[in-house]
């Protein structure tokens, strides 16, 4: 358990690193997104950006971003270990 803790930790470390991620998608002039961002493109982001998450530890309770903006989104590395990083959401 404790090496489990300790991997979840190194990970975490490379979160804070990063600290945030942009994705730019297709929106609209309201800034609405035609379609959405979701886990699979996060996971994507932050693995290309040095990460080392899987989608299913992406914690967004509010669903899918919709619009453009600067959103916050906890990553569940470990039971008792969550780390956040921002997702920046830009217009293509």
């Amino acid at each position: 358990a404790a090496n489990k803790m300790e991997k979840a930790e190194i990970r975490a470390n490379k979160l804070i690193e990063i600290a945030s991620v942009t994705i730019a998608a297709n929106a609209g002039d309201e800034g609405k997104l035609f379609g959405s961002v979701g886990t699979r493109e996060i996971e994507e982001a932050v693995n290309n950006a040095g990460g080392d998450i899987t989608k299913s530890e992406i914690n967004m309770p509010e669903g899918a971003i919709r619009n453009i903006g600067e959103y916050s989104v906890e990553v569940k590395l470990h039971t008792d270990l969550t780390q956040a990083i921002t997702v920046v959401v830009e217009a293509e």
